[in-house]
């Protein structure tokens, strides 16, 4: 997969990440909107390939097959006679996020974009070529970009984590003790796994940063891990951002006295070097420090907008209307987060929460809206709300309630099948709560404050017997 990005990227191409994880159907629409001419995989899943270009002129190229490995033998000693025209401005990859219509958004993404990244905060992490990453994210989840061309550009190794070890947080904090790993990059929901495992076996650590990104973290769940460790090495630094602002907006190194403070529990720091953060009021008016506003972001890092969504880009990337205030000269536009922040007194940003139904969970970004428009097309299902559920301090669930059509049979099982045929797992609701009717507000709006809280035996699924010995 890297040898394939290296490749794409050099002979003047964008790349579109296709995680074979995903649904056929989410995969087939990506492929479709993305409108590829070549399509990089393995021979296992040349079949799934050809699936997704049905209809379409797409080149389909396996790079483990024998006869592609004979044509890279023949040309071994080869490079490329005259490389295409690039500059800065070339798209470099297209990532796709959920999107509320039922459909995901393609974000483009330039080269500008991401060397910048790199260039805008060089000078707090001072990565060099005996650092030592992992690639513990997927390629389609944007944090794999810092990830990958963090260690490749400043000469660093690059250890690809396999997948059964990224889920087991005992291999992959041995993982990280074998390969004398330096830098780590971790959301919160998976390094609290590691904060467990890390007391328990207490191997040898090289980690000179830990860096926190892709959700919201309290500070607090940190102070076991801080207890043990301390805050100078590795030094935890909190890193908020969104695929449209490339990966990362901004910088806080937490200290000991950050992790034992809990009055300010998500401090996210100040913005990169090239980017600025403006918190405007629903009006567009700024707003004062401590005051809750939209965060909306401008700088070196904003994406070209959406690919065939001129309506959207045109709705989330506006016009600067402070441009002339001093801001710097690349910050002619603002980027709507949707994300809630206030400065607090001393400059530094703090996380506050969504302002629409987007959420994140174990750094997936999800909008809550593309599962309800999947649901109420299930024939069964005549209304649909989903929402998140925290009953456990970090442990975030999606549930579904819902109102089923008159003599329709709708099952927890029938539903998660239905959506896991257009979704990725992690969009399918752990439990479905039917009602008879969902909750209203006065104004006729669904009162989610309303919907009752699930029983826990909703949220276990059928047993399934054993297939096969093994």
């Amino acid at each position: 997969m890297i040898v394939g990005l290296l490749g794409v990227l050099k002979a003047g191409g964008a790349y579109v990440p296709l995680d074979p994880v995903y649904p056929n159907e989410r995969l087939a629409y990506m492929a479709g909107d993305s409108g590829l001419s070549l399509l990089l995989t393995q021979e296992s899943l040349l079949e799934r390939a050809a699936e997704l270009s049905a209809g379409r002129a797409v080149i389909i190229a396996a790079l483990d097959a024998p006869a592609f490995a004979g044509q890279l033998q023949a040309h071994a000693d080869c490079n490329l006679a005259r490389l295409p025209a690039q500059g800065p401005d070339n798209l470099a990859y297209v990532i796709y996020t959920s999107g509320s219509t039922g459909l995901p958004k393609g974000v483009l993404i330039e080269h500008r974009n991401v060397t910048r990244l790199f260039a805008a905060s060089t000078g707090q992490f001072g990565f060099n070529g005996r650092d030592v990453w992992t690639l513990f994210h997927s390629f389609g989840f944007d944090f794999s970009v810092w990830e990958i061309w963090g260690a490749l550009l400043h000469g660093g190794r690059l250890v690809v984590v396999p997948h059964w070890v990224a889920r087991s947080a005992p291999d992959f904090y041995q993982l990280l003790s074998k390969e004398q790993v330096t830098v780590l990059n971790q959301t919160p929901s998976a390094f609290g796994m590691l904060i467990v495992v890390d007391g328990e076996q207490r191997a040898p650590l090289s980690l000179r940063c830990v860096i926190f990104g892709g959700e919201a973290l309290n500070v607090a769940t940190l102070q076991p891990w801080a207890a043990r460790h301390g805050d100078a090495m590795p030094q935890l630094v909190n890193m908020y951002g969104i695929t449209e602002t490339t990966v990362h907006v901004t910088y806080r190194r937490l200290l000991m006295a950050d992790i034992t403070n809990t009055s300010n529990p998500s401090v996210i720091g100040h913005p990169l070097a090239d980017l600025c953060a403006v918190i405007l009021t629903p009006q567009r008016g700024l707003t004062p420090d401590g005051v809750v506003g939209e965060l909306h972001v401008g700088g070196a890092g904003l994406a070209r907008g959406y690919l065939n969504r001129p309506e959207l880009s045109a709705e989330r990337f506006i016009a600067n209307p402070f441009h002339d205030a001093g801001e710097p000269a690349s910050s002619t536009r603002l980027y709507r987060t949707g994300d809630l922040v206030r400065r607090l007194a001393d400059g530094n940003l703090e996380y506050v929460g969504r302002i629409d139904e987007q959420v994140k969970i174990r750094g997936f970004r999800i909008e809550l809206g593309e599962i309800e428009s999947r649901l109420v097309q299930h024939e069964a299902v005549a209304a649909a709300v989903v929402v998140v559920r925290e009953d456990i301090a970090g442990d975030k669930r999606l549930l579904a309630y819902l109102t089923v059509q008159e003599g329709r049979d709708a099952s927890a099982a029938a539903l998660r099948e239905y959506l896991l045929a257009s979704l990725p797992e992690y969009m399918v609701p752990g439990a479905f709560v039917l009602l008879e009717q969902l909750p209203l507000t006065r104004n006729g709006k669904v009162d989610r404050k309303a919907l009752p809280a699930p029983d826990a035996s909703q949220f276990q699924r059928e047993y399934s017997a054993p297939q096969t010995d093994t």
